[in-house]
């Protein structure tokens, strides 16, 4: 695997060196659009709608298109000057309950690997998720783009995985479901025995992709039939930034503590303030 972010969790003032990989990949054969005689590719033109002119992807920038059809253009300076895009942080904002979690926003895994000379931190934060049953939520910026994930424990390797952002998701109204409907005790019993009947522990590995196993099996038929032609293509990635190294990791422990206990001593007055301030009464 390789990395495609390098940075630092951060909470208080505790920094954990990571390097971040993909912690899934897509299995689906690559298709692509070929002419039938002769295999060659088919590929799309980047065309300029007002003067029909093919644009080199240098001269393509970012726009955004408001009600009245106005287009603000975006240009990559000014993408690379916003604050979030030279972040190379993942911040904690806070330590919730796992099960709070909605299995619903999650979104991408990550892999996180330590990049540091000792991995004692990244262990220390691996085992304090794990003793509390605590999921970090944490925002941190990846190809262009603010995300907010949740750091977990899987194994021995922490796992970030973004999640989607609440006016992302849907809210589910079926009329259907608002109907008043009965299920009789025989009903339900049946229902569970079915149940019980394909009940079984999930083993993943089980599990396999028919359709691109034929897929697969045809396209090896096709290439021992010699029905191909010479077509080749080469891709490539980059590693992004660099990671940061642990100073003292007990004095940031307890600097990041007295902090904390500092904010919440000072938020007090202010809150019992609130609470014993009423409403006056109209007269």
């Amino acid at each position: 695997m390789r990395s495609i972010w390098k940075g630092a969790v951060t909470f208080g003032l505790v920094n954990v060196p990571v390097k971040v990989y993909s912690a899934t990949e897509d299995h689906d054969i690559s298709l692509h659009q070929v002419h039938d005689e002769d295999g060659g590719r088919i590929r799309y033109q980047r065309v300029c709608e007002l003067d029909g002119k093919v644009v080199a992807y240098a001269d393509i920038d970012r726009a955004y298109v408001d009600e009245d059809g106005q287009t603000v253009v975006l240009t990559k300076k000014d993408l690379e000057a916003l604050p979030a895009e030279k972040s190379r942080e993942i911040d904690v904002v806070e330590f919730v309950p796992s099960d709070q979690i909605d299995l619903l926003t999650l979104d991408k895994p990550y892999y996180l690997e330590p990049d540091s000379k000792s991995p004692k931190a990244y262990v220390l934060l691996r085992k304090t998720l794990e003793q509390t049953d605590r999921t970090a939520i944490v925002r941190f910026t990846l190809r262009q783009k603010t995300r907010l994930a949740a750091l977990r424990v899987r194994g021995d390797v922490l796992v970030l995985q973004t999640l989607l952002w609440a006016d992302e998701v849907r809210e589910a109204s079926f009329p259907a479901l608002e109907e008043d409907v009965k299920i009789s005790k025989k009903e339900l019993e049946l229902s569970s025995a079915l149940v019980d009947s394909y009940s079984g522990d999930f083993e993943p590995e089980e599990y396999v992709d028919e359709y691109q196993k034929e897929l697969r099996t045809l396209i090896e038929a096709k290439i021992e039939a010699g029905e191909t032609f010479d077509v080749a293509e080469t891709f490539a990635e980059e590693d992004e930034g660099t990671g940061g190294e642990v100073i003292d990791l007990m004095e940031a422990l307890r600097a990041s503590v007295e902090k904390t206990k500092a904010a919440r001593k000072d938020a007090e007055p202010k809150a019992e303030g609130k609470k014993t301030g009423g409403k006056k009464r109209a007269g």
